[in-house]
């Protein structure tokens, strides 16, 4: 499963990634947080949709993605 810049509100176009919580390769659970994404007013930690193997995507910190940019994936 694709890990994407999530849309927090209904005007949200793009949102900084500002890392990740977990390593590499780590198993989480559905509904650990995984990463944080900040926006002009919030920053917001990310939960696991499903419980898997996280692999990161070719995100850099502190850079700005548009909403549904691929930012890792889930290995079920």
């Amino acid at each position: 499963m694709e890990i994407k810049m999530p849309k927090l509100d209904v005007t949200m176009t793009e949102g900084t990634f500002l890392g990740w919580l977990v390593p590499d390769g780590t198993a989480v659970d559905e509904g650990e947080d995984l990463y944080t994404v900040g926006t002009d007013k919030v920053s917001t930690d990310i939960p696991a949709p499903i419980a898997g193997t996280l692999r990161y995507g070719p995100v850099a910190e502190d850079e700005t993605y548009p909403v549904g940019t691929t930012l890792g994936t889930l290995d079920a």
